[in-house]
Parts: C-alpha cells; sequence; structure tokens
C-alpha cells in the first residue's frame, strides 16, 4: 500500500473544515427559525435533550471500537486480519441496542420532565433517536473501510447529505405544522439514518465493480484500453490490498478467516478505549447532563446557553475537530503503539514530531486569535444573530467572551490528547483511565456548585478548570516521550514574539473601536476588525514563512499531479 497517509489526512481536514461551515450554517438557520416559529422550549428539548441521547449512544458505542480498529492496522505484533476487524466493527450495532434500552427509559423517567404538551412528542423523540443510532451503527464497516483506504470524499458527501436530509425532512414538516416539530425532528433523524447506511453501501457496491473490472483490464492491458487505464488509474491505483470482492464481505462471517473470530490485543484496545469513552463523554457533554439531571435551567433558559455555546465553539467544530480527527488518523499510521519512539523508523518519528509540532502552532494560534478579538466582537456577531431583544440583559455576550477563553485551550487540548490517544497502549490508557474518572467527578462537581453561584457561567469555567488538567496531563506526556530523542514538538505551542506582539496591539485597537465606533457604525466597527485581523495574519504569515513554503510547495505539487 503506497497511499500518502499524511495527504489523506491533510486532504480530510480540509474537506472537513468546509463541511463544517455548511453544517453550523444550516444549523444556526434551523435554530433561528425554530425560535421564531416554535419557540425556545422546543429548541432546548430538541438540542439539549434529545441530541444528548443521540450524543451519548452514538459516541459510547462507535468511538472505543473505530479507534482501536484504526490503531490495530499499525500494530507491530498481531496484527488484526481484515475478517476480525469487520466482526469487531460490528459490535457496535448491539451494543447501541443494548445502550439504548437503558438510555430511553432514563430520558423517559428520570431526567427533568417536559411541559405535558410536549410530553408525547417528547417519548417519541427518544424512540426515534435511539432506533435511528442503531440504524446508523449498520454503516459503521464501509464507514471505517472509506478511512482506512483513503476515500475522503466519501465521508463528506455522506454527512452532507445526511444533514441536507435531516434539514428539509424537519423544515418542510414544521413549515406544515408548527406543533409537531418534535415528531418532525423523529422522523428526520430516521430517514437521514437510512439515508447513511444506503448511501455508503451502494458506493462500495459500484467501486468494487469498477475495481474488479479495472484490475482485469490492467491483467491483459492492450493499446485498446490503455487510455480507460490511465482515465480510471487515480481512482483505481494503489489499492492491490483491497480485499473486498462484494459487500456482503462487509458483514460478520462472510469474509474467510483463518485465524480467530476476533483478535485479542484488539479486544484489550477497545476495552481499554470504552472505558476512557466513558469518562471522554462525561467531560465532552458534562454541562447537557447537569442540565438535564437537575433544574438548573429551564428549557428555555438551556436554549439560549446551547446558542451561545454553539456560536462560542465554531473554531472548535470548523477548524480544530477536523484537524483533530485527521491528526489522530495520520499519527495512527505512522507511530506504533507497541514500540518506543527510538526503536522506530526515525525519518517517521521525526516527521510526525514536526508535523505535530507545526500543528499545535497553527491551533494555538487561531485559538489566541478567536481570544483576543471575540473580546471586541461577541456582542457584535450577537446582535447580528439575534437582534436587541436577544443581548438585551448582557448575558449572551458575557457567555460569549468567557467561551473565547475556552477556544484557546480546547485548541491545544484537542491536538495534545489526540496524539495521546494516538499512540498510547493499553496500560497507558488504563492509567489515563483513572485520571479522567478524577477529571470527570471534578469537573460535574465544578459546574454544578459554580452554576449555582454565577449561572450559565459556571458551566465555561468548569469546563476551563478541566481542560487545564487534561492539558497538563497530555503535554506532560508527549515531552517525555520525546525526551530520549532529543526532540520537543510542544515548542510549536507557543506563540511567535511578533505575532504575539502585534495580536495584541490590533486587540487594543480593536477594543477601542468598540467602545468608540460601535455605537455610532457597527460596519465600521467590523471594517476596523476585518483590518486588524488581516494586519495579525500577515504578521503571523511573516514569522512562519517556512510553513507557508510547505504548504504551496504541498499545493503546486498536487497541481502538477493533477495535470
Amino acid at each position: 500500500m503506497s497511499r500518502n497517509i499524511l495527504k489523506s489526512s491533510i486532504q480530510n481536514a480540509s474537506f472537513s473544515i468546509v463541511f463544517q461551515i455548511f453544517c453550523r450554517c444550516i444549523t444556526f438557520g434551523i435554530n433561528a427559525f425554530i425560535v421564531r416559529r416554535v419557540g425556545r422550549d422546543v429548541l432546548g428539548i430538541m438540542n439539549v435533550r434529545l441530541l444528548l441521547l443521540e450524543s451519548t449512544l452514538i459516541f459510547l458505542s462507535r468511538e472505543a471500537v473505530s479507534r482501536a480498529s484504526l490503531s490495530s492496522r499499525t500494530q507491530e505484533k498481531n496484527k488484526s486480519t481484515w475478517p476480525q476487524l469487520i466482526n469487531q466493527i460490528w459490535i457496535t450495532v448491539p451494543i447501541c441496542f443494548i445502550l439504548a434500552l437503558p438510555g430511553i427509559f432514563i430520558w423517559i423517567n428520570f431526567l427533568t420532565e417536559v411541559e405535558e404538551v410536549y410530553s408525547a412528542q417528547y417519548k417519541f423523540g427518544c424512540y426515534a433517536i435511539a432506533i435511528s443510532c442503531i440504524i446508523e451503527m449498520c454503516a459503521e464497516a464501509p464507514v471505517f473501510i472509506g478511512q482506512v483506504f483513503c476515500f475522503v470524499k466519501l465521508k463528506i458527501v455522506m454527512d452532507t447529505l445526511h444533514i441536507l436530509v435531516r434539514s428539509l425532512i424537519f423544515i418542510t414538516a414544521v413549515l406544515q405544522d408548527s406543533n409537531i416539530a418534535i415528531y418532525a425532528f423523529g422522523f428526520a433523524q430516521l430517514s437521514s439514518a437510512f439515508t447513511i447506511i444506503i448511501g455508503n453501501y451502494l458506493f462500495f457496491h459500484v467501486y468494487i465493480k469498477k475495481l474488479k473490472q479495472y484490475r482485469l483490464d490492467v491483467a491483459k492491458k492492450t493499446d485498446d484500453n490503455e487510455k480507460t487505464i490511465r482515465l480510471h488509474e487515480p481512482y483505481y491505483e494503489n489499492m492491490d490490498d483491497f480485499p473486498f470482492n462484494s459487500i456482503l464481505e462487509m458483514i460478520p462471517g462472510v469474509m474467510q478467516n483463518t485465524g480467530t473470530y476476533f483478535n485479542s490485543d484488539l479486544k484489550v484496545l477497545v476495552w481499554s478505549f470504552a472505558k476512557q469513552g466513558v469518562l471522554k463523554q462525561v467531560l465532552t457533554e458534562g454541562e447537557k447532563y447537569v442540565m438535564s439531571l437537575s433544574p438548573v435551567l429551564s428549557f428555555s433558559e438551556q436554549a439560549t446557553y446551547d446558542i451561545v455555546n454553539n456560536m462560542g465553539s465554531l473554531a472548535a467544530r470548523f477548524i480544530f475537530r477536523p484537524i483533530e480527527d485527521s491528526s489522530y488518523f495520520y499519527f495512527t499510521q505512522t507511530i506504533a503503539r507497541d514500540v518506543a519512539l527510538k526503536e522506530q523508523n526515525r525519518d517517521k518519528v521525526n516527521e510526525t514530531g514536526e508535523v505535530l509540532s507545526n500543528i499545535c502552532k497553527a491551533v494555538t494560534s487561531i485559538g489566541l486569535l478567536a481570544f483576543i478579538f471575540g473580546q471586541s466582537y461577541a456582542g457584535t456577531v450577537l446582535l447580528l444573530y439575534g437582534g436587541s431583544d436577544f443581548v438585551g440583559n448582557g448575558l449572551p455576550e458575557f457567555l460569549l467572551r468567557w467561551h473565547c477563553l475556552a477556544i484557546v485551550l480546547l485548541a491545544v487540548n484537542g491536538i495534545t490528547e489526540g496524539y495521546m490517544f494516538a499512540t498510547n497502549t493499553s496500560k497507558q490508557i488504563d492509567t489515563y483511565n483513572y485520571y479522567m474518572a478524577i477529571f470527570s467527578v471534578t469537573f460535574l462537581l465544578l459546574s454544578y456548585q459554580l452554576t449555582n453561584l454565577f449561572g450559565p457561567v459556571g458551566f465555561i469555567l468548569a469546563n476551563c478548570t478541566n481542560m487545564i488538567f487534561r492539558i497538563s496531563y497530555s503535554t506532560f506526556y508527549i515531552y517525555k516521550q520525546y525526551q530520549p530523542i532529543k526532540l520537543n514538538p510542544l515548542n510549536g505551542i507557543r506563540p511567535g514574539r511578533l505575532f504575539f506582539i502585534v495580536l495584541l496591539v490590533m486587540g487594543i485597537v480593536c477594543k477601542v473601536s468598540q467602545k468608540r465606533v460601535f455605537e455610532k457604525s457597527i460596519v465600521g466597527h467590523l471594517l476596523i476588525g476585518v483590518v486588524c485581523t488581516t494586519v495579525t495574519l500577515l504578521a503571523w504569515g511573516y514569522e512562519n514563512k517556512h510553513l507557508i513554503r510547505i504548504g504551496l510547495d504541498k499545493y503546486r505539487a498536487s497541481k502538477e499531479k493533477k495535470s
């Protein structure tokens, strides 16, 4: 296999960023549509309560199996075979079913009650979410195969189709009758789940058929079919190790297996990630669990917090999460978990260290940009989105400013922790699980106490504290791992001196603009922000000319290859 893993990871990040922007635009539009047509209570029930059930089932069912399976492809010892991987991937379906049963019961009977007028719709929504998650898990095998063999565009197309189908069905139904919004939400979730499973299997059915024909053409290469071979080569070259002859082989037990049904090392790794996944889910969605389990905020207040929280985490969703996912894939494919760095290929290790350092530098710089300029433009953005009534009491702006601090911490934590997860052994993952348990309990207690003291901003303060703990652990791990080979990728976390000074000066200029220009002209205030951001980015580019040069060289090389 000679596929370019680094190139694939970069492409995946690029496409994912575009998709996340597209997805967030649709989500923001739908949220505004719901608030104006149905009300904030319904938005709170759907976006906080029902989507929390979805994320809980999907994450706990898929995360551990998917991460472990990706890592098993680079194990030096006892490497998993494809039949073993397919068998392991399909475990996500019964896991999701088993988790759905208590999940539905808890969501309906134990969480804070919804108003009687929404009770029947809410119950239907819980069942619809659970069933859609189980259906979605049935597509995990082709999704995993697409990721391993670098079908970057497939994932983006499927995710885009998923969000479009869900949004169109929901909006169409609500336009017909706004009183059935939660029913519409449930039907939309079910429909989009079927879209994922049909789309993925249909793609591989067509792809496998054409790959077989391509292999036959190559085997009996003649002057007549040489043009056809060249035409299809970009799609089918370097696929000699693609093991599937039919989509039926993506079903467990169908592909011929000469070994055990499951790989023993893979089972251990899955169990380690599963224990970690529970803790990570609590840390990721902790504030929503606190909202759902205790009457800290009403559904209307939850909806307001959710809108501001989504807006505050735009950078994390648009940029950091795609980069984190693609980086994790790259690290798992280049660094073996069970071998010390000094015993691995030195060129690969050096490349990985440089990539890690450059990614840290990029995401930290983005986080600092968001923090500094967010202090001057949080209120402006919220005013344009929700109007003067929405920002009237000052709480949304206050929340968004604090979110900007969380963005810096999210940027660093996402990459350093992602690298740690990609290179940890099972024993190291188990050790970290103990710390994660402490972080989780601390986070939940802080969330509850700080929210009672400071209101919704308490969730953000608790999250920032938790991020600092996790960053400290993951950076210490990276430092210790690279110390024997005299490398320190963590140097990338420190911002450059020129960039930092220019950023502070531009931040002060924008703050003065907020005080003196904003009241006279919002457009003028925004233009000043654009100019200041441009100057800051130019300073960053000047200070990091080598990174710009690398990016341009890769772009030119890809253009030349296409031509």
